[in-house]
């Protein structure tokens, strides 16, 4: 699948300033391209700072490439993750079948960079983003756009608003089943077939498949909640299998599902499905939609992934720290960093600290210390039995971070250094996001 490389390169054009938190003043003024042609050290940034680490990176995404392709499936990764277009070029580079997104603003950038087909997991009922979707598909017939539906209601009020719209294509759509105590999506495979009939019966709809989201249904690896998502998926496979026995796709159709948590399961009951050149009957692609496996984490997902390195002989790697400084000893346990809410992601856990960093050399915290809270733009690093001498004001503090999700969204360029773990990480690109 393609994106438009040119308008991808031509980010690295864009000026540098003091809009871009962390960028030092000597950069100002300068463009990307000309700031790294300095070859720029990290420890050249302020604090507070959130990286990419450029060796995980290449591994997260040869991980997920080959298995993928050991597989069968194909891979449609959640662009709202890193909403970052050259991080969608290398994703797409690798092989993935398109990107997923979450909103209509999300597939307007996306088609900004070119990408020619985007899965929107979600509902779009607002008028002006189904118009939009329904000009940019006159415009572009080579442009691949697929959207969710979970209620007759949701058809009803789609197909009203695009029937005032440009051109007659028909807009491809997905029945989203859900389960109990989920988020969106038809709670029965028996409801699912009411709304997939009522896309049959609109004007500017047409059925593509079925999809949804199993990691609505569960939040760890116990049995119990295993066993939730694979009845899931069971049902989901079931739905498609019906759907497909009635008669009510009329051409290919698409099976997606897919967090980045128990992809392991999605393959397990979805891959069977996979019939590209409808050998079997309708030609059927499998699509996984995963967009945590690319940057990974130091806590929800290192401990949820099937890519641990207790559940895999090649596992995942974190590619994203957060740098801080200690900024107050007010207590001899207790140190103040620079960083806070504004800047690391909280949501699904807080901040590790993982190194203290003085002087280029690297000096771990043992399991005792714990950041404990985070304000605005402050952390509160306890350090039982500590003194305070043992982390003077100044030093940096390399943190370990939980869900990518929502720590890419607080920054609108991001350093990739060439390795976290070096004495003295260089800096070999500046990644731009859209949020």
């Amino acid at each position: 699948m393609t994106i438009d490389a040119k308008a991808v390169v031509a980010l690295a054009d864009r000026l540098l300033g003091p809009e871009h938190k962390s960028v030092p003043p000597t950069a100002w003024g300068r463009t990307v391209r000309d700031f790294l042609e300095t070859a720029p050290y990290l420890d050249d940034f302020e604090t507070p700072l959130l990286t990419i680490d450029r060796a995980a990176l290449d591994t997260n995404i040869a991980v997920m490439r080959d298995w993928a392709d050991a597989t069968g499936v194909r891979l449609a990764p959640h662009g709202k993750t890193t909403m970052a277009p050259a991080l969608w070029a290398e994703q797409l580079a690798a092989g993935c079948w398109g990107i997923t997104l979450a909103t209509g603003w999300q597939a307007q950038i996306a088609r900004l960079f070119g990408v020619a087909r985007i899965v929107l997991a979600n509902a779009l009922v607002d008028p002006v983003g189904l118009r939009w979707v329904a000009a940019e598909s006159e415009r572009d017939p080579a442009f691949e756009f697929v959207s969710w539906v979970d209620g007759v209601e949701t058809v009803e009020v789609m197909d009203r608003h695009l029937r005032s719209a440009p051109g007659s294509a028909r807009i491809p759509v997905l029945v989203e089943l859900g389960g109990p105590r989920g988020r969106t999506g038809v709670r029965r495979v028996e409801d699912a077939h009411a709304v997939a009939e009522a896309v049959t019966r609109s004007h500017r709809l047409v059925l593509a498949g079925v999809g949804g989201y199993e990691a609505a249904l569960a939040e760890d690896r116990t049995p119990e909640s295993i066993a939730a998502v694979r009845h899931y998926l069971g049902e989901l496979a079931r739905l498609h299998r019906e759907l497909a026995d009635r008669g009510r796709y009329p051409g290919p159709a698409i099976v997606t599902a897919g967090g980045s948590a128990y992809q392991d399961l999605v393959v397990e009951h979805l891959a069977e499905l996979t019939d590209e050149q409808g050998a079997r009957g309708i030609p059927t692609t499998v699509v996984l939609r995963c967009g945590a496996y690319l940057i990974h984490d130091d806590g929800f997902y290192a401990k949820i992934s099937p890519w641990t390195a207790a559940r895999s002989d090649r596992p995942l790697r974190s590619a994203m720290h957060g740098w801080a400084r200690t900024v107050s000893r007010p207590e001899p346990e207790l140190a103040l960093l620079d960083a806070g809410k504004r800047d690391l992601p909280y949501d699904k856990g807080l901040p590790v600290p993982q190194y203290a960093v003085a002087q280029g050399v690297s000096v771990p915290f043992d399991s005792s210390a714990a950041v404990t809270a985070l304000n605005d733009q402050h952390a509160f690093l306890r350090l039982p039995g500590a003194s305070a001498d043992d982390l003077p004001v100044g030093t940096v503090v390399r943190l370990g971070l939980s869900h990518p999700c929502t720590a890419f969204d607080k920054w609108r360029l991001i350093p990739v250094i060439d390795d976290a773990s070096s004495a003295r990480p260089r800096v070999v690109d500046l990644v731009h996001t859209f949020f």
